[in-house]
Order: C-alpha cells, then sequence, then structure tokens
C-alpha cells in the first residue's frame, strides 16, 4: 500500500495538473509569453524547489527519522528486518558486487525489466499526450486540459483498490496482467471505434491500466529479491527500463506517429499491453515452479544444512507471485 500511495500521487497529478494547466494557460501574454510556455515555467519551477528540499526533509533511513521517537523507530526497524526488506545484520546488508552480480542473473529481474520498459511507454505517452489525444477529439486545448483530469481520478481510485488486493492476497502479478488487460482494451477501443465519446471513454480503460500496473510491478520487483544489494540492483534496472519507455513514447506520438488519432503509435501501445499480460503470467508460472521446487526442497531438509548467503534463491525464500 505503501509504494502504490507513492506511485498512485502520478495518477493524482496527472488530474490535477489538467486543472492547474487549465488556469495557467490563461496567463497567455503575461510577460509576453504563450500560455502554454508558463505551464513548463511553473510546474517546472516548482518541481526543482521541491525537489532541493528533499535533500534536508527526507531520511535517509528510519534511524534518521526525526518525526519518529526511539521506540517507533525500533519498531519500523523490527518490522523491515522481519519482512526480509532490509538484512538481520549490517554485514548482510553491506554493499557488494558480487550481489549486484547475482541481481543480473535473476530471470525474474529480466522479465520484469521487459515489462517496466513496456508499461514506461505507456504511463509516459499517456502522461504527455493525453491533452493532444484529448484535443484532437474536438475539444479546444484548454477544454483539453479539463476533459484530461477524470481519467487519471479513477486510475488513482483503482491503483488503491488493486494495491489493497495486492498486498492481500500477495498476487502483485495477476494485478499487474489485469492492468495489462485493461490497458489492451482501452487501446482496442481507441483504434477500433470512430465514435469520438467512445475514444474518449477508452482513456479510462488504457490510462488505469498503465497507471494500475507500475505500484504492482514495483512492489513485485522488491518483493523476490534479496538481500539488499541485490534488491536495490533488481529495483534500478527496474527504474531504467522504465525511464528508457518514456524516451521512445517522446518519439512514438507525435514525431513516428502524426496527431490527431496516433494510429501506429495506438497499434504499438496496443501490442506492448498485450506483452505485458503474456510476460507476467511468464513470470508468474515461473515463480510458482520454482516455489514449488523449494517447497520440495524444504521438506527433505533443514534450514540449519542450507548454504548461507543464497538470498532469494533461499529455498526459505518464498517469491511472492
Amino acid at each position: 500500500m505503501t509504494i502504490s500511495t507513492f506511485f498512485s500521487t502520478a495518477s493524482l497529478s496527472g488530474a490535477f495538473s489538467g486543472i492547474l494547466a487549465y488556469g495557467i494557460i490563461q496567463m497567455d501574454g503575461v510577460g509576453k509569453r504563450p500560455g502554454w510556455a508558463w505551464i513548463f515555467i511553473l510546474e517546472g519551477l516548482f518541481t526543482v524547489v521541491f525537489g532541493l528540499t528533499a535533500f534536508y526533509t527526507l531520511p535517509r533511513s528510519p534511524a534518521h527519522a526525526r518525526f519518529l521517537n526511539e521506540k517507533e523507530k525500533e519498531f519500523v526497524i523490527t518490522q523491515l528486518k522481519e519482512s526480509g526488506a532490509t538484512g538481520r545484520d549490517e554485514e548482510t546488508d553491506a554493499f557488494s558486487w558480487r550481489e549486484v552480480k547475482q541481481a543480473f542473473l535473476l530471470p525474474q529481474v529480466w522479465m520484469l525489466a521487459v515489462i517496466f520498459f513496456l508499461d514506461g511507454v505507456l504511463v509516459y505517452g499517456l502522461a504527455y499526450f493525453t491533452p493532444s489525444i484529448v484535443a484532437g477529439l474536438g475539444y479546444t486545448n484548454a477544454h483539453a486540459q479539463l476533459f484530461s483530469v477524470p481519467p487519471f481520478a479513477v486510475a488513482f481510485v483503482v491503483t488503491m483498490i488493486g494495491a489493497y488486493i495486492s498486498d492481500r492476497f500477495s498476487a502483485r502479478g495477476y494485478v499487474s496482467m489485469f492492468a495489462g488487460v485493461l490497458a489492451t482494451i482501452g487501446f482496442a477501443m481507441y483504434l477500433g471505434s470512430k465514435n469520438l465519446h467512445v475514444k474518449y471513454g477508452s482513456l479510462f480503460f488504457s490510462i488505469t491500466g498503465a497507471y494500475s500496473a507500475a505500484p504492482a510491478l514495483s512492489t513485485w520487483s522488491a518483493n523476490n529479491a534479496a538481500p539488499y544489494t541485490r534488491r536495490a540492483t533488481a529495483i534500478a534496472i527496474g527504474f531504467i527500463m522504465t525511464n528508457s519507455g518514456g524516451v521512445l513514447a517522446t518519439w512514438l506520438l507525435g514525431t513516428l506517429s502524426p496527431a490527431p488519432l496516433y494510429k501506429k503509435a495506438t497499434i504499438t501501445l496496443l501490442i506492448f499491453s498485450v506483452l505485458i499480460v503474456v510476460i507476467t503470467g511468464m513470470n508468474v508460472t515461473y515463480l510458482s515452479s520454482q516455489n514449488k521446487k523449494k517447497a520440495a526442497i524444504r521438506a527433505t531438509t533443514s534450514r540449519e544444512n542450507e548454504k548461507p548467503g543464497l538470498g532469494d534463491r533461499s529455498a526459505w525464500f518464498v517469491y511472492n507471485l
């Protein structure tokens, strides 16, 4: 839920940014600058200033959190150790190039890396171009900003519901597959219909699918890699691939596929959505088979006889599906 709350602010910001952009664009002509330029100036300035304050307000660990008392710090640290988020001792959590290498050798990391890339294209493409897509349906630029709000608001709600289900049933992969199905439905509707109302309605599926997948995938990646350095490397690979998808998105919608309908881009995003479902299913199948092998090992030996330092490859480490 914590990670989902963090990520869901992306869809929530997508909703509020439409309202904010509608207001800022009214500044057209102020300082002899067009309204769209003020959107970049003001939102960019706020982001930079807020980012700089994070160096002073964001603690580097629970032990350094000024807003927690000693008892609360001890409780949080204990919970992190028991959940496997951190190691039992400092030696286990110490940085190791060996663990970095081990992360690159995990099949689940690379399957998730591909999924992160695919979802990154979806998320960045929709985040940057939804107002343009809405404008292409016949709305003015100002109203296009307003009409881009509802799909992102729905995405926020669905993301939080998906997070609860994901946590409650330890079903990160299944929630990600459902998100991929939603995105597939959305892009198929947009591509297959000429009705403007249907095309607009398709955004509720595609945006919700793209954004609700992100927190489930990020948590899934963190859950299935250990110890600390191996997990951190797996998470880093995921974010690198997501941002790489964003690079493709900026070229895909506009340069490689012209407005207003972005037909080639929509076909590509539809294919990517299907691939998210397929590869996620492959990863669930792989992890499930590994869990069965681990269960067989646990039935024939004790933990004391197992080689130390295996991390997530330990028979007593159960992969999250």
